[in-house]
């Protein structure tokens, strides 16, 4: 086993920050990826869901036409109002007739009769109808065009910083559009904050009217621990997919755009997820405030001070890459008393082939006061005569 070194740098393996180190590998992956594993698509971001950790990155911030992965966007702010109790699955909204009338995929909505909030749900994630987004726009917000802003306003607070939308369904419009990051960002969004009515994402068929319809999502019908999210295709976006699986508890979100079939998109789709379950892993290490070593402390009250970091520890990697990452701690030793719990006193350094080395700092773990003068004395004349600073 490897070991962390008080004097300086030694090592102990595979610790990082979640958060930091999460952008870190996302900064150094694109790099590797190139050789990696190839894709059609146009665009393609491959993501691990609990530490941002991204696997694969293929233009991921150029503009494109979402199409019907807009919808997701549109059930977000459905699920909100279902979240904060503005709207019950049981509560129903009025059908317009441009909601009736509105072409492309369809849910079969009838004008002027009142549908409810739980149909609606399903007939966009399931059956994709354009309907049925103008439906919950108009229910919503009045206008499809007031529900667009909403939309690009939940967006720019999400982080979604290169979107906008115009309207609900994803119907084309050159000043519609979002980027393969911002979709992974919102599939993150829907999976994080509503655990509760995720599950409809999962569901491969629905019926409403008498009219029985299939999920598009090709995932859903693979053994490969798909549970959602959406697909997408228009003349001008091409075949896209949002999707997201589950193994061994561990989630990757993919998306994809610009390809040219249903077939490339299914086959695209399954090949990323099980090239990111299958080469990278996630290793927890580290929970907030657990202590990571002990360093030496000089004239004061106690003879050690414990290191601990703030938040949880994980990361994502490479399996391959697993034995050649080092991790060491850094810090001058021994601390001068006297110390404050939360002070920041030593750096985590991490270092793995081919990405820049990365410090997360580390904080003390116990208030440890000074030695008073006689103590100082001792202490001076013990490190002077014994070379121990204690």
């Amino acid at each position: 086993m490897a070991y962390i070194d008080t004097r300086c740098f030694g090592s102990r393996t595979f610790v990082a920050a979640i958060l930091a180190f999460a952008l870190f590998v996302g900064s150094a992956v694109g790099q590797a990826n190139a050789q990696a594993i190839e894709t059609t698509a146009k665009h393609a971001y491959l993501v691990d869901f609990e530490t941002g950790a991204v696997l694969l990155d293929k233009a991921s911030d150029e503009r494109m036409y979402p199409a019907s992965m807009t919808k997701m966007m549109t059930v977000y702010l459905l699920m909100q109002r279902l979240k904060d109790g503005r709207l019950s699955l049981d509560d129903t909204l009025s059908v317009s007739e441009k909601a009736w009338r509105k072409g492309g995929s369809k849910m079969w909505v009838e004008v002027g009769k009142q549908v409810r909030v739980e149909d609606l749900i399903r007939g966009i994630v399931v059956q994709s109808g354009n309907d049925a987004t103008i439906v919950v726009a108009e229910g919503l917000a009045g206008t499809e065009e007031a529900f667009a802003r909403e939309m690009t306003n939940t967006a720019r607070n999400l982080g979604m910083t290169g979107t906008q939308f115009r309207n609900a369904s994803g119907w084309p419009d050159p000043e519609h559009y979002t980027t393969a990051r911002d979709l992974a960002v919102l599939a993150i969004a829907i999976v994080r904050d509503f655990p509760e009515m995720y599950h409809y994402f999962a569901e491969t068929e629905f019926a409403y009217n008498g009219i029985k319809q299939q999920n598009r999502n090709p995932l859903l019908y693979k053994d490969i621990g798909a549970d959602g999210l959406k697909t997408g295709h228009t003349e001008d976006s091409g075949y896209g997919l949002v999707g997201s699986a589950v193994r061994d508890d561990r989630r990757l979100v993919v998306v994809l755009n610009g390809m040219s079939s249903t077939s490339e998109r299914s086959q695209e789709s399954e090949k990323l997820l099980n090239w990111g379950f299958r080469e990278w892993n996630s290793y927890a290490l580290f929970k907030a405030g657990e202590t990571v070593m002990d360093a030496k402390v000089w004239l004061g009250s106690e003879g050690t001070v414990p290191l601990v970091v703030e938040q949880d520890v994980s990361l994502t990697m490479r399996r391959r890459a697993r034995n050649d990452l080092k991790v060491s701690v850094k810090y001058d030793e021994p601390i001068a008393a006297p110390i404050a719990a939360g002070d920041q006193v030593a750096s985590l350094v991490v270092t793995a082939p081919g990405v820049d080395t990365l410090e997360i700092p580390l904080k003390a773990g116990a208030d440890i006061e000074q030695l008073g003068p006689v103590g100082r004395l001792t202490a001076a004349f013990n490190f002077l005569v014994w070379g121990e600073s204690e």
